[in-house]
């Protein structure tokens, strides 16, 4: 089975920063995207940014300028640099990864999800 392992969410005050982290793992044959969404609650899930094959991002109107998306592609790990933190980010982030995967000489195209890390921005 294809695992997405997340770390580093917690509590932080408004402007701070936090680093989230999302480490992708099994028979993982190429990974076309990775980002990450959030969800508060009573919200929508919403996308907040993603990264692609070729290196391109993508990031919610919302979160420019503050947040950064990167990958290291040998460690199928993707991270989420979270700056200027404010009370809306508080939300549980979901790490999402579009990949092919070899089981037994079938592979798949699949979405797979992260089980989510709260990070919630208070004083």
């Amino acid at each position: 089975q294809v695992q997405l392992v997340e770390s580093g969410g917690g509590l932080v005050q408004p402007g701070g920063s936090l680093r989230l982290s999302c480490a992708a793992y099994g028979s993982i044959v190429s990974i076309n995207a990775m980002g990450w969404y959030r969800q508060a609650p009573g919200k929508q899930r919403e996308l907040v940014a993603t990264t692609a094959r070729g290196g391109g991002t993508n990031y919610t109107d919302s979160v420019k300028g503050r947040f950064t998306i990167s990958r290291d592609n040998a460690k199928n790990t993707v991270y989420l640099e979270m700056d200027s933190l404010k009370p809306e980010d508080t939300a549980v982030y979901y790490c999402w990864s579009r990949l092919l995967s070899n089981s037994g000489g079938v592979y798949r195209v699949t979405n797979y999800w992260g089980q989510g890390t709260q990070v919630t921005v208070s004083s």
